[in-house]
């Protein structure tokens, strides 16, 4: 099994067109089940495209990408 991506780099070089929340908590400094939680009861706090399929969430790689260079520019 791969290892979850940790670094916005890493997210970067990332071929696949869907992250998971192990992917992303590194970047936001979250927990994996947080971040699910959160989309399940609070979506209108996720500020990034997310779909569930089952009970797996996926995040679109591209459009979280731009969410987070877009924070990095406003902070």
């Amino acid at each position: 099994m791969a290892k979850p991506a940790k670094t916005l780099e890493e997210l970067r070089e990332i071929d696949k067109p869907f992250l998971t929340p192990e992917d992303i908590s590194g970047v936001l400094g979250s927990n994996p089940q947080t971040i699910r939680v959160t989309a399940h009861q609070r979506p209108d706090l996720i500020g990034y495209p997310f779909t569930f399929a089952g009970n797996r969430m996926k995040i679109p790689r591209i459009p979280f990408l731009r969410f987070v260079e877009g924070m990095n520019e406003t902070a």
